[in-house]
């Protein structure tokens, strides 16, 4: 495709084990893909931030899982020392990392205004994470509905980057209808899908509010 071959740039999601991710550096070192986790890619007049860890889930693998702002789990998930790994961790040091302390390392002082991020976890108590658990409880302590992360909320509402993009809770298009939000100027969107479609957000950079979901 020559000069025509488009500018991909990827993340991994916390299904994917940290095992494959040498394919994906190794992929980016060819020029298929740009690898963008934990990393500022400048990208026209924009730049990329790319970070794909979340907060403590159900789910035993860890390997794309980091507390949130405190050592907190929430009720029915799993601490990150307890669960497992696909690749050798110093699960004692992580321990005491969180997705808060990873967001400032990452972009220390930078101008966010014309910085877009790719998240693998939606902001916390958004149209973009609420999570199918209504009704339920474990041990009679009622499951919050929404489960994405405090940390980027936070952030987001700090820095207000120009844009971020999200996945993670895949129904949670389907019981808010609403994959847009809104935290201060940043606009937030949410491209994961519970059905058997692929879901893709379109947009123009110069005009982000009349991006479109597409369901192929």
């Amino acid at each position: 495709m020559g000069n025509s071959y488009p500018q991909i740039f990827t993340i991994l999601g916390n299904d994917d084990g940290k095992s494959v991710e040498n394919e994906f550096i190794r992929a980016d070192a060819e020029g298929l893909l740009l690898y963008a986790h934990n990393r500022k890619i400048p990208f026209h007049d924009f730049t990329i931030y790319g970070y794909a860890y979340v907060p403590p889930t159900p789910f035993m693998l860890k390997d794309w899982e980091r507390y949130d702002v405190s050592m907190y789990v929430d009720p029915g998930c799993v601490a990150p020392e307890d669960g497992s790994y696909s690749v050798p961790t110093d699960i004692k040091k992580n321990k005491y990392k969180t997705i808060k302390k990873d967001l400032e390392l990452l972009t220390g002082d930078d101008d966010l205004s014309k910085g877009i991020f790719l998240f693998h976890t939606p902001p916390y108590k958004t149209n973009l994470d609420r999570a199918a658990l209504d009704g339920k409880t474990i041990e009679h302590v009622p499951l919050d509905v929404h489960v994405g992360s405090i940390a980027v909320k936070r952030f987001i509402e700090e820095r207000q980057p120009y844009v971020s993009l999200h996945g993670h809770i895949h129904e949670s298009t389907a019981i808010t209808g609403k994959w847009k939000d809104h935290i201060g100027k940043t606009l937030c969107m949410n491209a994961a899908h519970n059905g058997p479609e692929l879901s893709l957000i379109s947009f123009d950079l110069n005009n982000c509010e009349d991006a479109k979901r597409i369901l192929l």
